[in-house]
């Protein structure tokens, strides 16, 4: 997979999530902005796809 620049804001959202999960605390809210967020920066971003954006997010939050 290429590289992919994701943005901070996006990675913010998802750490707050991936912790959530780990306590088992997450919640509807808290997803539902990770995917819009995801879903919005590929739609706005030519070429990149959502679920290539999705993977490459949660590869840098939970395998640093």
């Amino acid at each position: 997979m290429a590289d992919i620049d994701i943005p901070e804001h996006i990675l913010a959202l998802e750490r707050t999530a991936w912790a959530e999960q780990q306590a088992g605390a997450l919640t509807v809210p808290t997803a539902a902005a990770v995917q819009a967020a995801i879903t919005e920066h590929a739609a706005a971003t030519e070429g990149l796809s959502r679920y290539a954006l999705e993977m490459a997010v949660k590869k840098a939050v939970r395998q640093p």
